[in-house]
């Protein structure tokens, strides 16, 4: 760190995920094959993975919608490469019948101590 500089405040992965600004989802991801920390924002998460009322007969769960991020996840890290961003698109289910194509980022960074984590958001969030 340049030493003409003083941090004045840092606010740390660690501290957003105990906030609930970013949601740890690390072991989900873990399980479609992932090989690092991963969080979904609030926002996101808040906004689309939690299914919106109406849909309960639907076969719509928080469980399912986040499986269905990942694994679209996956297959667009896969189809475009080594690249520290991404985006792509993901349906989801907003109401019976009515579909939402919502644009998705997913970036690649250093976490708290400089090991790689992944962040999966909406574009606004960056």
């Amino acid at each position: 760190m340049d030493q003409d500089w003083n941090v004045i405040f840092s606010y740390t992965r660690k501290q957003a995920i105990e906030d609930g600004v970013l949601i740890d989802v690390t072991e989900q991801a873990n399980q479609l094959g992932f090989k690092v920390n991963t969080v979904v924002t609030d926002h996101l998460y808040g906004d689309y993975l939690t299914p919106p009322a109406g849909l309960e007969g639907e076969g719509q769960s928080v469980e399912g919608r986040l499986h269905d991020l990942l694994f679209k996840t996956l297959i667009a890290a896969k189809t475009f490469g080594a690249r520290d961003r991404i985006n792509f698109d993901v349906l989801f289910l907003m109401a019976p019948g009515k579909w939402a194509t919502v644009k998705i980022l997913a970036v690649m960074g250093p976490g708290d101590h400089g090991e790689p984590v992944l962040t999966i958001m909406l574009p606004e969030d960056d």
